[in-house]
């Protein structure tokens, strides 16, 4: 979320010495000092010792996580093979389907806010495959690996210690907060500060359980996209002849170059930028949304 593009851009690995971070244990448990340092910032935070107790007391590193740091690939797709991956016609008629199925809660959230039901259903789907992938690793434990092996390690670090927030709110229970390596979580992979601003409770049952509850995965994706400042009645944007000038408080977006095809775009565009800051993204989530509804 927020500022979910290629999550490692810019980051940067200390080398494991006597300057870097204090090397994990050889059975994988990261150093008391360490951990002790987690524990007083999350008690800081309002995380009680209880969820403290539990979620600290066998953490111990992944080495998984830090070889899918190491090694992101760099981001060369084409947009017209991006394009056939994330809005492929087995996603559209997925989509079609899930839509017709989970109208009426949808429109629930979406109809209040403004927000036509098709492009909650086209974040839903290519966040997630309709939440079908929800990512396998222990949001606790990779989010520490990144903090210890100081990847990103402030941005990392105030993940883990909102991680352990969601916790200790009660939303989920430690081993099934399950993500990425980089920490996005449930059907919308919300990053943890994302779920703290965002996350909406939709049944009412006081729990925002983004990873198996559609309700509140429905509610969560409209209210992010409303608090941000959707627009109720305008379009993403639309397709345009390659010569089109940039009007109407938009601009322009040529995915492919100059001799590709253009979208004039809108301010909800740029509403769909602030979920992930990458053109291919927020096109992707129109033109799915689009086939979706046709």
């Amino acid at each position: 979320m927020i500022t979910r593009r290629l999550l490692c851009a810019g980051a940067t690995l200390a080398p494991l010495t006597a300057s870097g971070p204090a090397l994990a244990q050889g059975d994988g448990r990261f150093p008391v000092a360490w951990l002790q340092g987690i524990r007083q910032e999350a008690l800081r935070a309002g995380v009680d010792k209880g969820t403290l107790d539990a979620a600290l007391a066998d953490i111990r590193e992944v080495p998984k996580v830090m070889e899918q740091a190491r090694n992101q690939p760099e981001f060369k797709m084409t947009w017209e093979r991006y394009q056939g991956l994330v809005v492929s016609d087995e996603r559209i008629k997925r989509g079609r389907a899930l839509l017709a199925e989970n109208r009426a809660a949808i429109e629930r959230f979406a109809g209040p806010a403004g927000l036509p039901p098709q492009v909650a259903v086209a974040l839903w789907g290519i966040e997630s495959n309709y939440g079908t992938r929800l990512g396998d690793f222990e949001v606790v434990e990779a989010l520490a690996t990144l903090v210890h092996n100081n990847f990103r390690a402030k941005f990392f670090r105030e993940q883990l210690i909102a991680s352990l927030k969601i916790l200790s709110q009660g939303h989920i229970g430690l081993h099934a907060m399950k993500g990425s390596w980089a920490g996005a979580m449930g059907q919308c992979q919300f990053i943890p500060t994302s779920f703290l601003a965002y996350a909406a409770d939709g049944d009412g049952d006081g729990r925002k359980d983004i990873w198996t509850n559609k309700l509140d995965v429905f509610a969560s994706i409209v209210n992010y996209l409303r608090r941000v400042g959707w627009r109720p009645g305008l379009r993403w944007g639309d397709e345009v002849s390659p010569g089109t000038q940039a009007g109407g408080g938009g601009r322009i977006v040529r995915p492919a170059g100059a001799g590709g095809p253009a979208y004039q775009t809108t301010e909800n565009f740029k509403v769909i930028l602030r979920w992930n800051q990458s053109d291919f993204f927020a096109l992707a989530v129109g033109l799915l949304s689009d086939r979706i509804a046709a």
